[in-house]
């Protein structure tokens, strides 16, 4: 068995890295290959826990924006998490892999509820774990979610997977002259606004020592060289500013 530097890792993907080329919605060939890495990560030993987002489905603060109810808009993005953590649990499933897929909200036909110990559990026996409806709470993103629930099952580093290869100064794809940051500060990202992830979810983050890995999802393999060691993407940690 490959030796990695993590034992538990929880892994954050936006709703939109589902979508491959499509506009919107799942796309089988992207999120198969998405299963295909996580799957390789399960077979060199690592415990993974997941949280997807909703963002290829429905946006509720978008939503809200547009006139719904900004309430109801946050829970309609908590059920299309849902959605996007069956399919990854299928993806998964056919690969040979055991998942469960934890909800927030209560939707017991198609899923477990949430309980921390039970997910720890699940995750000691090499299940992977899917996080599904956010917090379960409206005015809370997906990324706040993900801080919280690594933080409670005890992981060892959360990453953000994005389509930049790190954090920068400016979205890159715009701005090709934006400046990249291998390394940096939980107070530094949320002093220059970096976007990284939503306050909240970075205080979490901070005021708890949980390490943060953003990283570029669409680059082959990079999720198992990080975990195996190698200095992918851009590190954020609580500590003194660089």
């Amino acid at each position: 068995m490959t030796k990695t530097k993590y034992t538990r890792i929880l892994l954050k993907l936006s709703g939109e890295a589902l979508m491959g080329d499509q506009g919107s919605g799942i796309d089988p060939h992207t999120i198969r290959r998405l299963a295909l890495e996580i799957n390789e990560l399960c077979s060199v030993g690592l415990q993974v826990g997941l949280v997807i987002g909703g963002g290829n489905i429905i946006r509720g603060s978008e939503k809200a924006a547009e006139g719904l109810d900004r309430v109801t808009g946050d829970y309609m993005g908590m059920l299309a998490t849902v959605l996007n953590a069956l399919a990854m649990q299928d993806a998964l499933e056919h690969l040979g892999q055991p998942v469960r897929v934890m909800s927030a909200l209560k939707i017991n036909q198609v899923c477990e509820d949430y309980i921390r110990r039970r997910a720890i559990r699940h995750l000691e026996k090499g299940r992977v774990v899917i996080f599904a409806a956010g917090t379960g709470n409206p005015f809370f993103t997906t990324d706040s979610a993900a801080s919280l629930r690594a933080i409670e099952i005890n992981a060892e580093l959360l990453v953000k997977a994005t389509k930049v290869d790190g954090v920068y100064s400016a979205d890159p794809l715009k701005n090709p002259s934006a400046r990249f940051y291998p390394r940096l500060t939980y107070d530094e990202a949320l002093d220059q606004r970096l976007n990284v992830m939503d306050a909240t979810a970075l205080v979490l983050c901070r005021d708890h020592n949980m390490p943060l890995r953003v990283m570029n999802i669409f680059q082959p393999g990079a999720v198992m060289r990080l975990v195996k060691g190698e200095d992918v993407g851009s590190l954020i940690e609580t500590g003194r500013p660089s």
